[in-house]
C-alpha cells in the first residue's frame, strides 16, 4: 500500500508538472537591428568643432538631422575667448540656442571650451592677459604660459561659473577638461617655445583638479593627448590620475593618419571601460579621407578595441552618413551597451495575493557596460493602456551584465518572484489594493527601480514608452 501511495503522489506529481508546463508562455525576442537612443552613448553631432562655421552652420533652426541613426548627442568646442569675452561677462547663447533645440528632443549635449586655437590668433580672452597673465607667440599664435598663477585663477573663475549653470544637469552629457594644449586636447608641442614643450604632469594635474573641484556630478573627460599624442602605452601618470579621480578617456587621434598609426591609446582605454564611457573623435571625415586614412572597417575595430559608448560626427553630418550609412549601421549595433531580452516565460493565469514566477534571460550586446544601469519591469496594462499592475524585479541591475565579442555576450537568467494585489491583515481585517480581473497584456522594460522606463530596446511594440509587449496574462480572485 505504501509503495501505491508513492506511485500514486509521483503520478500526481507528474500531472501538475505537466499541467502548469501547459499553463506557461515562452518567447524568445529577438533583436531587430535598430538603432537605439539612450543615456551615455552614442554619436554626437560635431555642431561647433572649435571654428563657429563647423559643422552646424548649414542646418535650419529647426534641422537636428534627426534620420540620423543613434546621434545622441550635439557637441559643442568652443574657445574661452568667445564665452568670456569680457571679464564676468559670459556669453551663454551660443550654446544654449544650437543645444535646446536637440535637447527638446531628449538628447544631450557636450561641451569642451578651449584656450588656444590655430585658426584664430587667440582662444584666451584679451582681459586675462591685460591683467598681467604670461603668455608666448608661436607662429602668430597667442597660448598662456600654463603654470601662471593669474591664467589659472582667471580658468578657476570661468570653470565655476560653467559648473554652477550646468553641473549636474541630465542634459549634458559629459564636460571635456580644456583650457590646457591646443584645441583643449592637451597638446602643446606645436605652440610653445622649446623650453616649455614638455608641460609636465604636475602642471597639467591642475587642470583636472580645478574640473573636478567644480564638476562634481557631470562626467568629465579628458584628451589622450594630455600623455603625448603619438606615445604608445597602457599606463601615463597623468592619465592614471584622471582615472583616479573618475575623469574618462577622449581620444581624438581616430583614422588621423593612415596604417598603420590608425590610433595609439586603445592599451590606455582598458582601464577605463570597465567603469565609464570612452568617447571617441575620428579626423575630419574629409581630411582623413584626403590623406588616405579613413577606413570604414577600422572605424569599427577602434569601437571594438577602445570598447567606446560615443563617436564623434566630425563633419558636415549629411555628407559623412551619406558616404557611411552601412558601418554606421554596424557600428550602432555594437558602441555602447544594447540590453536584450533572450528569453522570457511566465504563467498564463495567476491569482490576486499569490506568488508567481517570471523566469527571463538577459544580455548586453554591446561593447561597453550599461553604467547608469536599470532594472527588469514586467507591466500588466488593460486594453485602454491602463496600468493594472508593475512588478520589477529589484535583484538585479543590468549594468552588471558582461560585455563580450560578437555574438559571445553570456546571458543571466533570472527567476524572479512576483504578487499582484498582496493582501494583508491585522486586526482590523484583510486588506488589499483594488485590482480588476481579466485577460491583460503584459509588457517587459528596463527603467528605475519603481518602474519607469528609461531605456530604449531593440524591439518593435512599443508602447510609446519604451515598454514591449510579450503576450497576454490572466488575473482572477
Amino acid at each position: 500500500m505504501k509503495h501505491l501511495i508513492i506511485l500514486l503522489l509521483c503520478c500526481l506529481q507528474s500531472l501538475c508538472m505537466a499541467q502548469t508546463a501547459g499553463q506557461t508562455q515562452r518567447i524568445t525576442p529577438a533583436d531587430d537591428g535598430r538603432a537605439l537612443l539612450n543615456p551615455g552613448m552614442g554619436w554626437q553631432l560635431y555642431y561647433y568643432s572649435n571654428v563657429l562655421a563647423n559643422y552646424g552652420s548649414r542646418l535650419a533652426p529647426e534641422d537636428i538631422v534627426e534620420e540620423f541613426p543613434g546621434m545622441s548627442t550635439v557637441f559643442l568646442r568652443l574657445p574661452w575667448s568667445f564665452l568670456e569675452p569680457e571679464k564676468d561677462h559670459f556669453n551663454w547663447e551660443i550654446i544654449d540656442t544650437p543645444a535646446q533645440r536637440w535637447l527638446q528632443t531628449g538628447r544631450r549635449m557636450a561641451l569642451c571650451i578651449s584656450a588656444t586655437e590655430n585658426w584664430t590668433r587667440q582662444g584666451t580672452p584679451q582681459w586675462v592677459f591685460d591683467e598681467g597673465a604670461k603668455y608666448y607667440e608661436v607662429n602668430g599664435f597667442l597660448e598662456a604660459d600654463y603654470d601662471d598663477p593669474i591664467y589659472l585663477k582667471a580658468v578657476e573663475h570661468f570653470v565655476e561659473k560653467l559648473a554652477e549653470r550646468y553641473d549636474g544637469d541630465p542634459t549634458v552629457a559629459y564636460v571635456a577638461i580644456g583650457h590646457f594644449g591646443m584645441w583643449g586636447e592637451g597638446h602643446t608641442e606645436i605652440t610653445t617655445p622649446v623650453h616649455h614643450k614638455s608641460w609636465g604632469f604636475h602642471t597639467q594635474k591642475k587642470y583636472i583638479d580645478i574640473y573636478t573641484r567644480h564638476f562634481r556630478k557631470t562626467q568629465l573627460c579628458l584628451s589622450d593627448d594630455f600623455a603625448g599624442h603619438d606615445k604608445p602605452g597602457s599606463h601615463f601618470p597623468i592619465t592614471d590620475y584622471a582615472c583616479q579621480k573618475g575623469v574618462t578617456l577622449w581620444d581624438c587621434s581616430i583614422l588621423v593618419q593612415p596604417k598603420p598609426r590608425n590610433w595609439y591609446h586603445s592599451e590606455m582605454a582598458q582601464q577605463f571601460w570597465p567603469k565609464m564611457p570612452v568617447i571617441l573623435e575620428h579626423e575630419h571625415y574629409g581630411g582623413s579621407v584626403g590623406r588616405g586614412a579613413w577606413d570604414k572597417e577600422l572605424l569599427l575595430q577602434a569601437v571594438e578595441e577602445y570598447h567606446a559608448s560615443y563617436m564623434s560626427i566630425h563633419w558636415w553630418p549629411r555628407e559623412e552618413l551619406e558616404a557611411n550609412r552601412d558601418i554606421i549601421g554596424r557600428i550602432n549595433r555594437r558602441m555602447g551597451y544594447r540590453i536584450n531580452m533572450t528569453e522570457a516565460e511566465w504563467p498564463a493565469t495567476i491569482r490576486k495575493n499569490e506568488a508567481f514566477i517570471i523566469r527571463s534571460a538577459w544580455r548586453n550586446a554591446g561593447v561597453a557596460p550599461c553604467y547608469g544601469g536599470g532594472y527588469p519591469c514586467f507591466t500588466i496594462k488593460n486594453d485602454k493602456g491602463g496600468i493594472v499592475a508593475v512588478l520589477v524585479d529589484d535583484g538585479f541591475n543590468v549594468k552588471d551584465l558582461a560585455v563580450g565579442k560578437p555574438g559571445e555576450a553570456p546571458s543571466t537568467e533570472r527567476h524572479a518572484e512576483f504578487t499582484v494585489a498582496r493582501a494583508f491583515t491585522n486586526a482590523f481585517g484583510t486588506f488589499s489594493r483594488s485590482c480588476p480581473t481579466g485577460t491583460f497584456d503584459i509588457y517587459f522594460s528596463v527603467g528605475t527601480v519603481y518602474g519607469t522606463p528609461t531605456l530604449q530596446l531593440p524591439y518593435a511594440a512599443d508602447d510609446g514608452h519604451h515598454r514591449y509587449r510579450m503576450g497576454t496574462i490572466t488575473l482572477t480572485e
